[in-house]
């Protein structure tokens, strides 16, 4: 009799989430230095992302860590732009 084939599971989406999570504390706390619409808005783009990540978990284990460093670029990008553009302050 032959074993089961054996598959080993790949580190990266575990890495990835882990990444999301922190971008999601990031969002989250948006909320010192942005109004509550920009809050919603920047949460309803890291809930997107999310499902990206859960979505890409098995075909693409390899893309799941980059969802997370965008979610932290894109979260850096609007917070920014809105401090400068719109006066966003603390």
């Amino acid at each position: 009799m032959t074993a089961p084939l054996q598959t080993k599971a790949s580190p990266w989406p575990f890495v990835g989430m882990a990444g999301m999570a922190c971008a999601f504390f990031l969002y989250a706390a948006s909320g010192l230095v942005a109004p509550w619409w920009a809050v919603v808005l920047l949460l309803a783009v890291w809930l997107l992302l999310f499902a990206v990540a859960c979505t890409w978990w098995t075909p693409y284990p390899r893309r799941v860590p980059w969802v997370a460093v965008v979610a932290v670029v894109l979260w850096f990008a609007a917070v920014a732009a809105g401090g400068a553009w719109l006066d966003w302050s603390a």
